[in-house]
């Protein structure tokens, strides 16, 4: 390197600063300003050029967010922000899969601005066709933030897995379930009395609904199917199944077969279709993703060149989300330019759903039933007629209630009743599990049905 070479690396750059606008300034776009402002100059030397936070919006104006704002352009109307002629990136962090937020995003996009946002029920509803928008109009969609907070998840499988064939990606991406289900097995209580814990430290909203109903989980694992298996983003074929039937008895069960619950999003390519699935699932205590406790996240990823990697760290919160935003925005900044889904939106393949029902695994049991001669013989009856295999079957009472307890209608003594299946279809479980409720009045509560997963 010549002298003149060395000395031309460390002239200024003189390039403009990249203007950017932050719409929503609750924890993430709090978290974000404070960011940018600790690290101005760490970032303006990595990129050559300063980031200026040159228009926010928010509802509250004079909330203190620990940053002076003084300064900052003020929008009342998101849609205004994302038009204005003095800005260059629009940061979306308002939330909500319509309304105000999607039309804010579709202005910056359709005026040709890049767009960074936290918003995985905007994309899990309307992904596609944000991504046509931003291709159109020569624009960039960064969205890290809005899967598995600061887990690159994102980064990983439209970057650093382009080489391989991806065939399943799944993971813990809700943490406020892995707070409950964490709960439910170290201290023993119930959904219930755990939930209002989570909602008294904040980790649930006051209507928990999705959270514990599992679209929350339902709305990332869209956006993942459609970066590993390069499909149309299809919210509306997810399986989805919550965590709100899931009692201390499930829980003491899956422990004694050496088990653990997750709610797991999974997304599988099969020569059925591809699956897309959100459950509670039983997961070996050895397996990695089964030491995923607390609020924690994990992200795993199946590829062919790399085998199996599993990706851990916070899913929420104002440190971990802004940084996932601010990396989109350093990306941009370098003037990286990747379809929003990898390969362009045109391009994406309808997805092919696996049929319901046709997913094949093992599957935990459990009936409340009556304890009366000739109950057992019927439930292995009705298994064997469906062609469902059986590993294990267990007649267990819970420990405080004692031996020839009434059922809740007084018709007689009740005792629980756990099978274990060898790999079936889901479609034979439960017709056998229909065909024994409806083979008389054994069965006296719903049965549970949990799918365990070979991780």
């Amino acid at each position: 390197m010549t002298e003149k070479d060395e000395g031309a690396l460390s002239e200024p750059t003189n390039v403009p600063p990249l203007r950017l606008a932050v719409a929503g300034l609750g924890t993430v776009g709090g978290g974000l300003l404070n960011l940018l402002a600790s690290r101005a100059d760490a970032l303006e030397q990595t990129l050559g050029r300063r980031l200026e936070v040159a228009g926010v919006c928010a509802r509250d104006r004079p909330k203190d967010r620990g940053i002076d704002l003084s300064k900052t352009s003020w929008f009342d109307d998101p849609v205004a922000l994302a038009k204005s002629d003095d800005i260059d990136v629009f940061v979306e962090l308002i939330g909500g899969s319509d309304g105000v937020a999607k039309a804010a995003v579709e202005a910056a996009l359709a005026a040709g601005r890049d767009v960074v946002t936290a918003n995985k029920a905007l994309l899990a509803r309307h992904g596609t066709a944000l991504a046509e928008l931003a291709e159109a109009n020569g624009a960039a969609i960064g969205f890290e933030a809005a899967v598995a907070g600061g887990i690159p998840a994102i980064k990983t499988l439209r970057e650093a897995l382009t080489g391989n064939a991806v065939t399943r990606v799944y993971g813990i991406l809700n943490g406020t379930c892995n707070f409950i289900l964490t709960k439910m097995e170290q201290e023993g209580r119930p959904f219930a009395e755990v939930l209002a814990e989570a909602q008294a430290l904040g980790y649930a909203e006051a209507d928990p609904t999705f959270d514990v109903g599992g679209h929350d989980t339902a709305h990332k694992l869209a956006l993942l199917t459609s970066l590993a298996f390069g499909t149309r983003v299809s919210f509306d074929d997810i399986e989805l199944e919550g965590i709100t039937t899931i009692t201390p008895a499930d829980i003491q069960a899956a422990d004694e077969l050496g088990y653990r619950i997750k709610l797991l999003g999974v997304a599988q390519r099969t020569d059925r279709g591809i699956e897309q699935r959100v459950h509670p699932a039983m997961v070996r205590k050895h397996s990695a993703i089964a030491e995923v406790s607390g609020v924690t996240n994990a992200v795993a990823i199946n590829g062919d060149q790399v085998g199996d990697l599993l990706l851990v760290g916070p899913g929420a919160g104002a440190g971990p989300t802004a940084s996932a935003v601010a990396g989109d925005i350093v990306d941009i900044a370098r003037g990286w330019r990747l379809p929003p889904f990898l390969i362009p939106a045109d391009k994406l393949s309808a997805i092919k759903p696996a049929p319901v029902g046709s997913h094949r695994g093992g599957y935990y049991i459990r009936l409340n039933v009556q304890d009366r001669p000739g109950v057992m013989a019927a439930i292995a009856n009705g298994m064997a007629d469906h062609d469902v295999s059986l590993e294990s079957i267990v007649q267990r009472r819970p420990a405080d209630t004692p031996a020839g307890a009434m059922s809740a209608d007084r018709t007689g003594p009740t005792t629980s009743v756990v099978l274990i299946t060898h790999e079936t279809d889901e479609a034979s479980v439960s017709g056998a599990v229909s065909a024994i409720e409806g083979a008389g009045d054994s069965v006296v509560e719903t049965p549970q049905i949990i799918r365990i997963e070979q991780l």
